[in-house]
């Protein structure tokens, strides 16, 4: 699930492949139904991840690069900058 507050997009839950989908696209609805131009993708509540957050991740960078929305990621769990570092995307993470 994604909330939003403000300019902050929470994720709460799970960011397993069996949600990827329903996450993109709740992002995306976000991103395309408001006016921000700067977001915080806040990812504290984040029970679970595998390598399918780092899709959806991505994906919402791109959905925002296209509208200029720029979108920088705080709170990342452990796990997930261990599965960008095994894959080389690391550096492609905008932290705030």
């Amino acid at each position: 699930m994604i909330d939003k507050l403000d300019n902050r997009y929470r994720v709460t839950g799970r960011m397993l492949i069996a949600d990827a989908r329903s996450l993109l696209e709740a992002g995306r609805a976000l991103l395309l139904g408001g006016s921000d131009k700067d977001v915080l993708l806040d990812l504290a509540a984040v029970e679970d991840a595998d390598s399918s957050a780092l899709g959806v991740i991505f994906g919402l960078i791109r959905t925002a690069d296209a509208r200029g929305v720029r979108i920088r990621l705080v709170n990342l769990p452990a796990g997930l900058v261990s599965l960008a570092s095994l894959y080389g995307v690391s550096e492609s993470l905008p932290l705030a």
